[in-house]
């Protein structure tokens, strides 16, 4: 590793951590990777007869009701504005989403946001999926879309190119995986997040230098954990992600990486943690045995949450009325399942402007300036 890349390592791992050492429990200083074992651990033998009975079946369990969202009328909701104006029936308050993850589920999750936000403010809503990450982002920039719940790489673009505004971090029970240093944190509420790097088990891939000359699956290119980060990592593992690979591609969203490494259309590729067991996106369900087949060799370090943004045009009042609907949902059991299913949000958290400021730094220091890339 040359003095440069070992420079850019130690950058992220020390800013990493000074950028969210206010809103997240004081942990162990992390690398920017870590790589799992050369050997696998001893398994342990079934037992060689069988059962004298067999179990009882049990009788099939109900699948819960879902409870609907109560959308009560806020009471410092202002008169509905007058026909042609924003948020009038004939012109609605749009809010666009990045496809990170199932865009039917996000539109269906979308869509109940909306209308809810509508019944509670009493302004129209409505809601579109963008076709790619920077389809959303253009979207705020021409002021066809007021409210974005963009992915935190093209929040940062979004600010240098258009002035929007962070309102709302999203809150995660964190999400973790057996390589993870910040394993203990597992199941607890956190402003931030991690990638990691898969591989097809038949592949042979246990380590960076075992990614040369594979096929390699990344997410998007505004992707913050399903490409701009782990570029940096790979950078910084010896792997030249344009001409180290045999192959690579953009699945457009990370479930879709881990089914093209399940199904070997892709050696390897890098997901959010943990996509293979999340249960909103449920892999699992359709591909039972996605755990035996795609293994996970490396972790990136923190990166903070994606969230709720506006553009600056947006009137102040009306921001803190979104804001303050979106926090009602998040307190309503029906509204908080309907928040979750969109990008398994579990709480928000109001954020200054300025929130994404030191993220960004880290990545200009590493090589990767927002400002440069945005035209």
């Amino acid at each position: 590793m040359n003095k440069r890349l070992t420079f850019l390592l130690l950058a992220l791992i020390v800013i990493f951590s000074m950028t969210l050492s206010a809103c997240a429990p004081a942990a162990t200083p992390t690398q920017v990777m870590t790589q799992a074992p050369t050997t696998a651990p001893v398994a342990t033998e079934a037992p060689t007869t069988a059962p004298t009975t067999a179990p009882a079946t049990a009788a099939p369990t109900a699948a819960p009701t879902a409870v609907p969202p109560v959308c009560a009328k806020l009471a410092d909701a202002p008169a509905a504005p007058a026909a042609g104006k924003l948020g009038a029936s004939d012109n609605p308050i749009v809010l666009t989403f990045v496809p990170s993850g199932d865009t039917g589920k996000i539109t269906k999750a979308g869509t109940a946001i909306a209308d809810c936000l509508s019944q509670m403010t009493g302004w129209s809503f409505k809601m579109e999926v963008g076709t790619t990450f920077a389809a959303s982002i253009e979207a705020m920039g021409a002021e066809k879309a007021q409210v974005g719940f963009l992915n935190t790489f093209s929040v940062l673009l979004a600010e240098q190119k258009y002035g929007i505004i962070p309102a709302l971090v999203a809150i995660r029970n964190y999400s973790t995986n057996d390589l993870d240093p910040d394993k203990a944190l597992g199941g607890t509420p956190q402003p931030f997040y991690k990638g990691q790097f898969i591989a097809n088990t038949a592949s042979g891939i246990k380590s960076f230098a075992d990614l040369k000359g594979k096929t390699f699956c990344f997410v998007d290119p505004n992707s913050t954990s399903g490409y701009i980060v782990p570029r940096i990592v790979l950078a910084a593992n010896g792997i030249n992600p344009d001409t180290d690979f045999k192959a690579t591609q953009n699945a457009g969203s990370h479930p879709n990486v881990a089914i093209a490494v399940y199904k070997g259309d892709c050696d390897a590729g890098v997901t959010y943690i943990n996509v293979l067991t999340d249960t909103a996106t449920n892999l699992a369900g359709t591909y039972p045995d996605i755990a035996t087949k795609v293994t996970v060799f490396a972790d990136t370090d923190r990166i903070p949450n994606d969230g709720m943004q506006f553009i600056k045009t947006l009137d102040p009042k009306l921001q803190a009325l979104i804001v303050e609907g979106m926090l009602a949902m998040m307190k309503d059991p029906g509204g908080k399942a309907v928040v979750k299913s969109l990008y398994n949000y579990d709480a928000f958290q109001q954020v200054k402007p300025d929130f994404y400021n030191a993220f960004a730094a880290v990545l200009k220091k590493a090589g990767v300036d927002p400002a440069t890339l945005v035209k």
